[in-house]
């Protein structure tokens, strides 16, 4: 089938021409553009794969990535309780929960927005999405307490090992009453919530038992309010701390429940703390650490379908993330490289890249169902602009960038070989059956040859502002991939996939 021009999306003159034209001189996409388009379904496919090489625990019969085995069996062992599977959220092999439950609600909301242009896929998607509810479903099976962390990070960083030969400390770290951490919960109350909607049409006693307990979840986030990172700061930080608050994790999770149940209780809740829990602040980020964006552009599908007049504050939020992130516009927290990548500051850019397309992408759909346009000063920003640069960011990562590489291990003829992950740059259990220590693995982490296994799918933290990237293991920030890079470009690569 002939791919439509990757360099310009169908409908481009009908944008508002100064916008247009701000976009194409700020980002000029000619000068990298694959002659034959991409693949996208192809990406989506890998993309969904990747995960299965992050899994942790025993691995099921059809464990497609073949060169991962069995891991931390006996997780939560030091605390009598069962903490196995789940995933390990990047190159390392601690498993933090703050970030893998973000990952397990971006991986749900990619297949509430995308179902139908997953095909094939969908399935891959919810054993993805499953893999981690199970585990959160163990992290919070125990009444009044939570399970936020599995493994000192510290010790795990001191080592390069396999995670199938891991003997560093699996200490279990937990809040509770006395110890809060409202924003590891809420965003676990947010996961559980969004994964209810998923499995809703598939297996509704697992549905219910997801949205039980992201019920009960929330309610603990709620009553004993206070972040994490203080109550084990020493533990998560800094790592995963929380530099944004625990309020907006609370106004998300709320805002997933209140998706997944219609009750006029959550509603009512978001509507009495917009103002407390800061709806409007720092709305031009998206990640782990926080929420605000994508709390205002999840309840403003609700406005602009016409269902919730009261809840028109949000939407204006949302308007102004979008105006604060086009190319063109200023703004002194979103910037684009000369190849045109969204760069922000922090580790693993690629994390912004996929987090803030998504959310342009899914808000175009919920414009054009309304009709509407985002007005940024005198300028119009429409669902179709919103499209393009979306589907700009996801080109540029599969390759159309002035390193003329994919960003995508296993995609495409060029990629990253060396990416800073334990696994993959590790000879196998099969190919290496004798123990690597904590230790022994340095030899192979300075070494300059490829891994010798590919974790396909993987996109890695990638190129700096000035579109460089080390393909060197050392360099972290640039090779390390991680599970919630991979979780929102499910969603846009599914849509791509059926809208090249």
């Amino acid at each position: 089938m002939a791919r439509k021009n990757c360099c310009f999306p169908a409908g481009f003159p009908s944008f508002s021409l100064t916008l247009a034209l701000i976009f194409f001189l700020s980002v000029n996409p000619l000068r990298y553009c694959s002659a034959g388009g991409h693949d996208y379904r192809d990406a989506l496919r890998k993309s969904i794969l990747f995960f299965e090489g992050q899994r942790s625990g025993k691995l099921p019969p059809d464990q497609r990535i073949k060169w991962r085995k069995d891991s931390a069996l006996h997780d939560g062992a030091s605390a009598g309780v069962d903490l196995t599977g789940g995933y390990y959220d990047a190159g390392d092999n601690v498993k933090f929960v703050f970030p893998m439950a973000f990952t397990t609600t971006l991986l749900s909301w990619s297949i509430i927005d995308f179902k139908r242009n997953i095909g094939s896929e969908l399935g891959n998607a919810v054993k993805a999405v499953k893999w981690a509810t199970d585990f959160l479903l163990k992290a919070t099976a125990k009444e009044g307490v939570i399970y936020v962390q599995v493994g000192d990070a510290f010790s795990d960083h001191s080592c390069w090992e396999r995670p199938e030969d891991m003997d560093t400390l699996r200490t279990v770290y937990k809040i509770d009453q006395n110890h809060p951490g409202s924003d590891v919960a809420g965003e676990i109350a947010a996961a559980l919530a969004a994964a209810s909607i998923v499995f809703r049409s598939l297996d509704s006693s697992y549905s219910s038992l997801l949205l039980d307990r992201a019920v009960k979840v929330f309610e603990f986030a709620n009553r004993h309010r206070g972040a994490y990172s203080s109550s084990l700061h020493s533990a998560v930080c800094p790592f995963y701390c929380d530099f944004d608050g625990y309020q907006d994790e609370l106004l998300w999770g709320a805002a997933w429940l209140h998706k997944a149940t219609r009750r006029r209780q959550y509603r009512e809740y978001i509507v009495k703390n917009e103002v407390i829990l800061r709806a409007g602040d720092t709305i031009n980020e998206f990640g782990w650490d926080n929420k605000h964006a994508g709390i205002n552009v999840l309840i403003s599908k609700e406005v602009l379908m016409g269902r919730a007049p009261d809840l028109k504050s949000f939407q204006v939020n949302a308007d102004a993330f979008i105006c604060s992130i086009l190319p063109g516009i200023s703004h002194p927290q979103v910037q684009y490289s000369p190849g045109g990548l969204i760069v922000k500051p922090g580790v693993c850019n690629m994390q912004h890249v996929t987090s803030l397309s998504f959310l342009l992408l899914a808000y175009s759909n919920y414009l054009s169902h309304a009709n509407h346009a985002v007005p940024c000063g005198s300028m119009s920003a429409t669902p179709a602009l919103l499209k393009h640069i979306a589907k700009r960011q996801v080109d540029y990562i599969l390759g159309d960038n002035p390193q003329r590489m994919s960003y995508m291990v296993g995609y495409g003829p060029r990629y990253p070989l060396r990416i800073h992950h334990r696994g993959s740059s590790l000879p196998s259990v099969a190919a290496h059956p004798a123990r690597i220590g904590c230790k022994g693995g340095s030899n192979y982490f300075f070494s300059p040859n490829p891994n010798p296994n590919r974790l396909i799918g993987a996109v890695v933290g990638g190129p700096n502002i000035t579109d460089s990237f080390p393909d060197a293991r050392p360099f972290f920030q640039e090779s390390e991939p991680t599970t919630y890079v991979n979780a929102p470009l499910v969603g846009l690569l599914a849509y791509f996939s059926a809208h090249p």
